[in-house]
C-alpha cells in the first residue's frame, strides 16, 4: 500500500505536522503513515461543514444519488485493493475483508436508492369544522452538519453507514475514524473527492479523543453518530447538549437453540456467528443456550468445528481467525478466560494466545458474575449453557446489560413470535445467528447497547427532520 496517506479537510487532501503510523496487525510492523488532525484542523472542518450546509441541502436528490452511485462503482472497481487494505490495517482474514468490501458497495447502492425516496406526505387536516379549508403537507429536510465517530472493527462499512446516509440526506459531515484503522475511511474520502460535492461537504480526520471533543459539544454540528464502547458513547452523549445523538455500542449477543432444530445447520451458523471477524463484532455470538435434548451432540460438533478453524496469517485464504486489534486486547480476553476457569468453568477448546492471536475458544459453566457472561468479549470466544424451559431461556438472554440482536433456532412459530415479543433487544433473528445483518435493515440496540437506529433508511430519518406546510384556502 502507499506509504503516505493524506487526511481530508473540507474535501481537500491535507497533511499535518503530526504523523500517525499505521501497523500491520499480523506482523506488528509499521506499514503506512497518515496524519493526526489537531484542534485547528477540526475547527476548520466544522466551519467548512457549516458553510456547506446550504449547498448540500440544495443538492437535488438525483444528484445525491449520482454521487453515491459513483462511489459504489469506484469501490467495486477497487475491491481487491480495499480488501488487502483491510486485511493489513485491521488484521481481518481476507475472506472477511472481501465480505466487508461487498457490503461497503451495497451500502452506497442502497443509499443511492434511498436518496430518491426521502419524501414527505399529504396531511388530512379537515378533521373538524374548525379546520375546514386547510390542507397540510410535510417534507423531510436535512438536520445540517453532522459529526461522526467510527470504530476499528469495520473500518469501511461502519464508516459507510454514517457517510452514505448523510450524503443521501444532504448533510455535510466531519468523520473521525479510529486511529488504529484510519486508512479505509481515508480511501472513502479519496473517492468522495472525485464527485464534485460542494466545498466543505466532508472532512475525514483521524485525531486524538481529546481533540475530537467538539464533535459532541460544538452546536454547529446538529447530530452526533458514534459507534464504539458504551463508556465512551454515553460520556459523549452527556456532553452533546442540544443535538440529536445516535449511539451504536457494545453487546454480548445470545443465541438459543431449541429442541427439534436441525443440529448441523445450527452448528454451521453458530461457528460463523462466534468466530467470523475473529469475534470482533458487537453482534458476535458470545452466549450459546442449548436445549438439554441436543446439548451434548451440538456441543461436540461445535468443539470439533472450532478446533478445525485455522488461526494465523489473515492474508491466507485458509485462515479463519486473525489477530485481535492489539496484543493488549488479546491479553485482556486471555485473562477473562483464565478467571472463568479459576472460578469453575470448563474449557472445551482453545484458550491459548500467541501475541495478538487467540485460538478459537469455547467454555461451559461460566458463572454469571464473570466478565465472559456479563461484559463484551470482542474476540473468538463463547460460553455454553443448557436449558429446559423456554421462558427460562428467554430470561437468560435478557440477563444482560446489553441488547442489540438475539438469535433463536426453533421449528416452532409460537416460540419464534414469543421471543420477538419478550426479548429486550433491537432485533430478533429466527433460525439465524444474531451476527447476521443486512445493510438496509434497522440496526441498533437497547439498554447499554445504544440509542437510535442505523441501516441506511433509518439513519436518514435521524439525519433529517420534518418541516410542515399548512395552506388555508
Amino acid at each position: 500500500m502507499p506509504g503516505d496517506w493524506p487526511i481530508w479537510l473540507a474535501g481537500r487532501a491535507c497533511r499535518t505536522s503530526e504523523p500517525l503510523a499505521v501497523h500491520d496487525k499480523f506482523s506488528g510492523q509499521a506499514c503506512a503513515q497518515t496524519f493526526l488532525a489537531g484542534p485547528a484542523e477540526l475547527e476548520a472542518a466544522i466551519a467548512a461543514a457549516e458553510s456547506a450546509a446550504a449547498p448540500m441541502r440544495r443538492l437535488r436528490p438525483w444528484r445525491r444519488a449520482e454521487v453515491l452511485r459513483h462511489c459504489a462503482q469506484r469501490f467495486e472497481a477497487r475491491a481487491g485493493e480495499l480488501a488487502r487494505l483491510l486485511c493489513t490495517e485491521a488484521g481481518k482474514p481476507i475472506t472477511d475483508s472481501e465480505g466487508e468490501v461487498a457490503r461497503l458497495v451495497e451500502t452506497f447502492q442502497i443509499a443511492a436508492a434511498e436518496a430518491l425516496r426521502n419524501g414527505g406526505e399529504v396531511l388530512e387536516l379537515e378533521t373538524s369544522e374548525r379546520s375546514d379549508g386547510y390542507r397540510g403537507f410535510t417534507q423531510r429536510v436535512p438536520v445540517g452538519p453532522c459529526g461522526f465517530i467510527s470504530p476499528f472493527n469495520f473500518p469501511l462499512n461502519l464508516a459507510a453507514h454514517k457517510v452514505a446516509p448523510a450524503i443521501a440526506a444532504g448533510c455535510p459531515f466531519v468523520l473521525k475514524p479510529a486511529s488504529l484503522t484510519p486508512l479505509g475511511a481515508l480511501l472513502i474520502g479519496e473517492v468522495l473527492a472525485e464527485t464534485g460535492l460542494p466545498p466543505g461537504a466532508f472532512s475525514i480526520l483521524p485525531c486524538a479523543r481529546t481533540v475530537a471533543e467538539p464533535l459532541a459539544t460544538d452546536p454547529r454540528l446538529r447530530l452526533l453518530s458514534f459507534t464504539g464502547s458504551p463508556e465512551a458513547g454515553w460520556a459523549l452523549k452527556a456532553r452533546a447538549v442540544r443535538k440529536s445523538v445516535v449511539l451504536e455500542l457494545g453487546g454480548n449477543a445470545a443465541c438459543i437453540v431449541d429442541e427439534g432444530t436441525d443440529i448441523d445447520d445450527a452448528v454451521d451458523r453458530l461457528l460463523f456467528g462466534i468466530f467470523y471477524q475473529s469475534g470482533q463484532s458487537c453482534i458476535s455470538v458470545q452466549r450459546v443456550l442449548l436445549h438439554e435434548s441436543l446439548a451434548d451432540q451440538l456441543q461436540q460438533k461445535l468443539v470439533a468445528g472450532a478446533r478445525a478453524l485455522k488461526a494465523g496469517d489473515p492474508g491466507l485464504r485458509e485462515t479463519s481467525i486473525g489477530p485481535l486489534i492489539s496484543v493488549d486486547a488479546a491479553r485482556r480476553l486471555e485473562a477473562w478466560i483464565r478467571e472463568a476457569i479459576r472460578t469453575g468453568a470448563e474449557l472445551l477448546c482453545g484458550g491459548e494466545r500467541d501475541g495478538a492471536i487467540l485460538q478459537p475458544t469455547l467454555l461451559r459453566g461460566v458463572r454469571d458474575d464473570q466478565p465472559l457472561w456479563q461484559a463484551e468479549a470482542f474476540g473468538p470466544v463463547a460460553v455454553i449453557e443448557t436449558w429446559r424451559d423456554f421462558d427460562e431461556a428467554l430470561a437468560r438472554v435478557n440477563d444482560s446489560r446489553f441488547g442489540i440482536h438475539a438469535g433463536i433456532f426453533t421449528p416452532r412459530l409460537d416460540r419464534a413470535l414469543k421471543a420477538w415479543d419478550e426479548l429486550d433487544v433491537g432485533g430478533v433473528l429466527i433460525n439465524e445467528v444474531p451476527s447476521w445483518r443486512a445493510d438496509g435493515m434497522p440496526y441498533g440496540g437497547v439498554k447499554d447497547s445504544g440509542l437510535g437506529r442505523e441501516g441506511v433508511r433509518y439513519a436518514i430519518r435521524h439525519m433529517t427532520q420534518i418541516r410542515s406546510l399548512v395552506i388555508r384556502r
